[in-house]
């Protein structure tokens, strides 16, 4: 069974009928069963995720990326400062990156005001944290390869918003 294959379908979605998985890999329902229960026992598979159009949901969330320039400590690198960013329950993502800043976080609050405390009050101050930038995200497009709601061109080549 191509390993690889099987994880791309299970990426794309988690929730599709096993049977339907197995078919396209040209194996049995239970041998995909099995190489799934393996593949999350050795956190291959490391969790599932629904991805939900929260504004649709009628629930705004304000979600800001920031970049954090820190300071690397001796014999952890950027280890021990990434994962204690990691605990705070605001913090959604934590990614390790190259060029003009070190880490990159993905940050979700109630409000505008919210997010800029958490900042200010708790990423600015800390050990190691040499500077930040805060984006906040203004609307989401694609994600993970699926499209959002994307308004549909009119023949004036407008965008109908």
């Amino acid at each position: 069974m191509n390993v690889n294959k099987l994880l791309s379908l299970l990426e794309k979605n988690a929730i599709a009928n096993r049977g339907a998985i197995a078919q396209k890999l040209g194996a049995t329902e239970s041998e995909v069963n099995s190489k799934i229960a393996e593949l999350e026992a050795d956190k291959t598979i490391v969790g599932y995720n629904t991805m939900i159009d929260w504004h649709k949901a009628g629930r705004e969330n304000i979600v800001a990326y920031i970049e954090l320039k820190i300071s690397p400590i001796s014999g952890e690198g950027f280890d021990k400062v990434a994962k204690r960013i990691a605990k705070y329950p605001q913090v959604k993502s934590v990614t390790l990156m190259s060029g003009s800043y070190d880490l990159l976080l993905t940050v979700e609050g109630k409000t505008l005001s919210e997010v800029a405390l958490f900042v200010s009050q708790k990423l600015a101050p800390m050990a190691g944290v040499l500077s930040t930038a805060t984006h906040f995200m203004l609307k989401k497009y694609k994600e993970n390869g699926i499209d959002y709601d994307v308004a549909e061109e009119d023949d004036r080549g407008l965008f109908n918003l």
